[in-house]
């Protein structure tokens, strides 16, 4: 798990050293690189398997089609949201899906949330506050940014982290646990798909084209894979460990290798998100029955 959260961090210091893809552009390479890299390893998996009776067929019900779109939502508002603000404020925003996560359980899934939880909830919500509020005017520094967009994109990662999460959490209580591998691929496709007429004609250099094609194989397909697949291990305090990991990790690259030193809103609020996390993972995790994944 360290290694997907090493992978999930890399994608804003990538972006920060592209040359003529912007935008909507971006997420057309990666969404789709991600794409053809899931289907290729799900083709040869199934080749290898030669038709194996453990093998699980691919199959698109509505369970894969919920979790794609959700993918795709958590792909195109990422990338986009890395155009209009900093990397900080979009990986602080994103941090929050473990705590949305355990709301969203309580209410749909009848699952206990505990006093500590909740007092994380409370916390983290004060911390996002400081960090809108203040650290926001930081993000007008970048080229065509957009601070306010970007922040608000930036939110719809834990929400459709955390739907896609009771998603299959719920998929897992009522029906045989099917094969999600294929509904990371298919977010891919919706995703590229969805914002290439938006982003024609393409604009992006060789230089480009490779390291968005790097985000795709190794920012999304490998790392997206690996925690579908460790799902049934995972507790909500190590997702929540894990998020803060990815935060941590990406902060730190944009500001050693991309000139993005943090606001001080950054700094201040987003210890406070990262405190609230902390809190419900070392506190919050007793008498949580249930095993989670999440992006």
């Amino acid at each position: 798990m360290l290694l997907c959260t090493l992978l999930w961090s890399m994608a804003g210091v990538v972006t920060r050293h592209l040359e003529a893809a912007q935008g909507v552009e971006v997420n057309v390479w990666r969404s789709g690189t991600n794409a053809l890299c899931v289907f290729l390893i799900l083709v040869w998996s199934a080749w290898r398997r030669n038709g194996a009776e453990s093998a699980r067929p691919i199959s698109f019900g509505q369970l894969i089609w919920g979790s794609s779109l959700l993918w795709a939502a958590m792909f195109t508002s990422f990338m986009l949201a890395l155009t209009q603000t900093t990397v900080s404020n979009v990986l602080i925003m994103s941090s929050l899906s473990p705590l949305i996560t355990a709301l969203l359980a309580r209410l749909f899934l009848k699952q206990r949330l505990s006093n500590i939880t909740l007092l994380a909830i409370v916390i983290a919500i004060a911390g996002m506050c400081w960090m809108f509020i203040d650290g926001v005017e930081r993000a007008h520094s970048l080229h065509n940014a957009n601070p306010l967009l970007g922040v608000l994109l930036a939110s719809v990662v834990p929400l459709a982290a955390a739907t896609n999460f009771v998603l299959l959490n719920y998929g897992h209580r009522t029906v045989a646990a099917p094969n999600m591998v294929p509904a990371i691929g298919l977010g891919g496709l919706l995703s590229a798909l969805f914002t290439l007429p938006f982003a024609w004609p393409l604009q992006a250099s060789l230089h480009d084209i490779f390291w968005l094609s790097f985000l795709g194989v190794f920012q999304l397909a490998i790392p997206c894979m690996l925690l579908v697949w460790a799902a049934h291990i995972l507790t909500p305090a190590e997702v929540a460990l894990m998020a803060l990991l990815e935060v941590i990790f990406g902060v730190l690259w944009a500001w050693l290798w991309a000139g993005e030193t943090p606001a001080d809103a950054t700094i201040y609020g987003g210890g406070v998100v990262l405190m609230a996390l902390v809190l419900n993972a070392l506190l919050g995790r007793e008498k949580t029955p249930t095993r989670t994944g999440n992006l």
